[in-house]
């Protein structure tokens, strides 16, 4: 190998290197933004947490990405309204699911719906085991004896089939809006819907300083850095690879949920979270395109 050959290796490895982590960085980013909301519960609801997250992370897109919305076509704007609809319920279902059960067991669940949309993209007959040893992981969540809320576990659910419904929306949207634009103009439909819950909450917490701080710090760390970080690394990284990596995110939440919450997980229950990881990391290494790609649906919970 010629020193020009050597250092582009060199080049192209250090490239690869940096783009891992810039991966590994948004998935610790988005679970501890889920930690720093858990521990805020006690102070405000749910629902005025997600709130407070998505209308930071918004405001932050809006002044980066700057939409061009004049223009539009009436299924450009159906498309990022209903992909808006879909970012708000998620969002809003795995915090009422966060508010009920620990963290890790919500997004092991949650995590069934980014898993069934890649495993039905597939026609192989061989990709259903990987739909069977997800399932043994859920069954196992449910045969363990320590009690799970049914709403928590029911609210779980709604954002994993949310979540697959997003990825869906968020490729179509990628097609029909330029750059950040689509995600900005989502994320301000998603505020806008979920703003008449909050008649329904104590509202004086969100006019509390600290509060709307720590809520600014949750949409950044929940949203803006790991999206950054993504679209980074995905200009680097081939689709395999790249999903592979997200496939750690229900152990990342379970560790999060470990040192940010102090939610201790039982073996069978950790057992379960490493059934579905293992799962989408099967499903992913044999059914992802080899390709590069400069898009990446962004990380939407925590």
């Amino acid at each position: 190998m010629t020193p020009t050959m050597s250092s582009v290796a060199d080049t192209r490895m250090s490239s690869r290197s940096s783009a891992i982590g810039l991966v590994l960085v948004g998935i610790a980013s988005v679970q501890l933004g889920a930690g720093v909301a858990k521990n805020l519960f006690d102070e405000v609801s749910p629902t005025g947490m997600v709130w407070l997250r998505l209308a930071s992370s918004s405001l932050i897109l809006l002044v980066i990405a700057r939409p061009r919305v004049r223009g539009r076509g009436r299924r450009d704007w159906l498309v990022v309204l209903g992909f808006g609809a879909t970012l708000g319920l998620m969002n809003w279902a795995i915090y009422q699911s966060f508010s009920r059960i620990p963290i890790g067991i919500a997004v092991t669940i949650e995590f069934t719906g980014p898993l069934a949309v890649a495993v039905l993209g597939s026609r192989r007959a061989r990709d259903l085991a990987w739909v069977g040893l997800a399932a043994a992981g859920v069954l196992l969540l449910g045969l363990e004896r320590t009690d799970l809320d049914g709403i928590g576990v029911a609210c779980a659910f709604l954002a994993a089939a949310s979540w697959a419904a997003y990825i869906l929306l968020s490729a179509g949207t990628g097609r029909r809006w330029e750059g950040l634009d689509g995600l900005a103009v989502a994320s301000v439909v998603a505020v806008l819907l979920l703003t008449p819950s909050l008649a329904a909450i104590d509202r004086d917490p969100l006019t509390d300083g600290r509060i709307l701080l720590l809520g600014a710090a949750v949409g950044l760390l929940g949203s803006v850095i790991p999206y950054s970080c993504e679209l980074v690394a995905l200009r680097r990284l081939r689709p395999a690879l790249f999903g592979v990596l997200m496939s750690l995110e229900p152990a990342a939440a379970a560790l999060a949920g470990l040192l940010v919450v102090g939610e201790r997980l039982s073996v069978v229950q950790w057992l379960a979270i490493a059934c579905v990881v293992g799962a989408s990391v099967g499903a992913t290494r044999t059914g992802a395109p080899d390709e590069p790609t400069g898009s990446v649906d962004p990380q939407p919970v925590g």
